[in-house]
C-alpha cells in the first residue's frame, strides 16, 4: 500500500500507510538541534509548548527551510541559535541526522555543535515564543534538569544528550 496524506497544515501532516498512522513535516521542513557549549557552560532554552501545556527545556532548535526553501542547516542552525538565545557561533557542524520519535513521527532532525560564541543580544525568540534562556555549567546539568522537573518543567528528550554518562554511571 502507499502512502496516503490524510490530513496537511502549513507545518505538519497526517500520514496513513497501510494500518501505520504517523506524522511528518510538511513541504520537506526539516529541524536543526543545536548543542552550544562556552567555556563550560552549555544553553538551554525554555518555552511553553502547547501539545504539552507546560513550559519544556530543551536545546535550542529550529525549523530548517520552513521561511525559505532549500535552505541550508547550518546556516538556519547558526540564525536560530543567535534568533533562541542572542549567541552567535563563530563555527556549526553537523554531528549527524536522528530520528526523534520514529514509531509515531516521521520527524528527524540534525544534530550541530555551535562554537566560538558570542553573546550579541538577549535572545528570546521571535514574537510570541517568550523563550528563557539558561546557561548552565556542564557539572550541574543533572542538578539543573532535576530542579526543572521538580517545578514542573517538561524534559525535551534531547536532553539525555547532556545527561546519558551519568545515567550509564553505576
Amino acid at each position: 500500500m502507499t502512502a496516503a496524506t490524510v490530513w496537511a497544515g502549513k507545518y505538519i501532516k497526517v500520514i496513513k500507510d497501510g494500518t501505520w498512522e504517523y506524522v511528518g513535516r510538511a513541504r520537506g521542513i526539516e529541524a536543526a538541534v543545536i548543542l552550544a557549549i562556552d567555556d563550560g557552560h552549555v544553553l538551554l532554552v525554555e518555552q511553553y509548548r502547547v501539545p504539552l501545556g507546560k513550559p519544556c527545556l530543551e536545546l535550542p532548535a529550529g525549523l530548517v527551510g520552513d521561511e525559505e526553501a532549500g535552505e541550508d542547516v547550518l546556516d538556519s542552525a547558526a540564525r536560530e541559535l543567535e534568533e533562541e538565545t542572542g549567541y552567535r557561533p563563530d563555527s556549526v557542524e553537523s554531528l549527524g541526522f536522528f530520528y526523534s520519535s520514529p514509531g509515531m513521527v516521521s520527524e528527524g532532525f540534525t544534530l550541530v555543535r555551535a562554537r566560538g560564541l558570542r553573546r550579541i543580544g538577549d535572545g528570546g525568540g521571535v514574537e510570541g515564543e517568550n523563550i528563557t534562556v539558561h546557561r548552565v555549567p556542564v557539572a550541574e546539568i543533572a542538578a539543573f534538569v532535576a530542579a526543572k522537573r521538580a517545578a514542573g518543567v517538561a524534559m525535551d528528550v534531547k536532553l539525555l544528550l547532556l545527561l546519558g554518562a551519568g545515567m550509564l554511571a553505576t
